[in-house]
């Protein structure tokens, strides 16, 4: 997945589907922990990063939007 300023040039939709794609990974990575499969577990850490980088710009759009209609109310 992007980084910050890559995060902030994906549409909405895009982003949503980085996110999915990023909670199946550490799903899977997960699984592989639990099972004793997994090689790196410092891409844990780096999946999880990545939810949360996900999850605060969809979460900043969301706040600005509803300002955005805040505004054009008054």
């Amino acid at each position: 997945m992007a980084r910050g300023k890559a995060l902030k040039e994906l549409s909405d939709s895009d982003l949503i589907v980085a996110l999915n794609d990023s909670k199946e990974e550490l799903f899977n990575l997960r699984f592989q922990l639990v099972t004793g499969q997994l090689d790196n577990y410092s891409r844990i850490k780096e999946v999880k990063k990545n939810v949360a980088r996900a999850m605060t710009e969809l979460r900043e759009r969301e706040i600005a939007a509803a300002e955005e209609l805040e505004e054009n109310d008054d």
